[in-house]
């Protein structure tokens, strides 16, 4: 018998509660796993409070996970029990003790990197190496703008840039982020909303505007996106944090010869080969370096709903994960 955080209706973190569940055998192409560590995401969040209606109730939520491998199902060879895998599945189902899950969906976790900093932090740093090797080819001769890089792909984001050499001009929500943003490794800060914000972008980038724009936020940034970019720049947004962007007419693409990308991480990583080429492009990042991870704050999955109040409350300092 294993043990689940239920949610069977949406609202407040008191609707998170702790259940028994059947852990079932796997089947042929699956792998039974007794997770260590499990990711808490505002995306948890926002399934919560049924703000996102993406899980079916009654359900188990979280997409993102690590674990040991228990049992393998008959056809699975490249996965042995004691193996160390993590996953990010769209479906759910990571809030657990035991998961079964399709073998596809998994890769194996190096002994060098902690099951906390996987499973807290592999789906931003997957993000951030498709966006800069697969969507676009960033090079140490480029100027980049990275939106919400204070937050938690930003961060990423703005040192594995940096550690490339690339020229790294970050967004924030608020002077007081400014700093914080440079201690990541950006060149140059600006909030989003300050009154010469093209004309900073043009005299930092003398006249020419950014080689690419990696844009988070959506609705509020884009104007200022398509301002900020260079001709034959790129645009790649993949998130709207405050909201989708409007439909734009080509004629303004044609301008400057632009290009737009919508990347959705789970398109690039649905061929298990590349799927594990970009995963070990991260294990390298986290290997070398490139990339440092915030206080890490554990939870007893019994406690999610305290884990959920954490994050809701912006006083967490870092990445909020549960243990079994």
């Amino acid at each position: 018998m294993g043990k689940a955080i239920v949610l069977r209706k949406y609202g407040d973190t008191d609707q998170l509660k702790l259940e028994d569940i059947e852990v079932k055998k796997p089947n042929k192409d699956e792998l039974l796993l007794k997770q260590t560590a499990i990711a808490v995401h505002f995306h948890d969040i926002y399934v919560r409070t049924g703000l996102y209606k993406t899980l079916t109730l009654p359900g188990i939520p979280g997409l993102e996970a690590v674990g040991v491998v228990e049992e393998i199902g008959k056809d699975v060879s490249d996965f042995s029990p004691g193996d160390k895998v993590g996953y990010i599945d769209r479906n759910y189902g990571a809030y657990a003790t035991h998961r079964v899950i399709k073998k596809k969906l998994c890769f194996k976790v190096p002994d060098f990197i902690s099951d906390e900093i996987i499973a807290t932090n592999f789906s931003r740093a997957i993000t951030v190496q498709m966006l800069m090797e697969m969507v676009t080819q960033v090079k140490a001769s480029d100027t980049i703008l990275i939106t919400a890089v204070t937050g938690g792909v930003g961060k990423i984001f703005a040192q594995w840039a940096k550690s490339k050499g690339v020229r790294v001009i970050g967004t924030v929500g608020s002077k007081e982020k400014e700093v914080l943003g440079k201690s990541f490794g950006c060149d140059y800060t600006l909030t989003y909303d300050q009154p010469n914000f093209i004309d900073e972008i043009l005299d930092i980038t003398n006249g020419k505007g950014v080689d690419k724009v990696f844009d988070s936020v959506g609705k509020d940034t884009f104007e200022n996106s398509l301002k900020s970019v260079s001709t034959c720049g790129h645009i790649i947004n993949f998130g709207q944090s405050s909201g989708p962007i409007e439909p734009i007419e080509m004629s303004l693409l044609a301008s400057k010869s632009l290009t737009i990308s919508r990347p959705i991480i789970f398109d690039y990583i649905s061929e298990t080969e590349t799927y594990n080429k970009m995963a070990q492009s991260v294990f390298h990042a986290f290997k070398n370096g490139n990339i440092k991870t915030p206080t890490l704050t554990p939870f007893n999955l019994q406690d999610a709903n305290l884990a959920h109040d954490m994050l809701e409350s912006r006083k967490g300092g870092g990445s909020i994960f549960l243990k079994t």
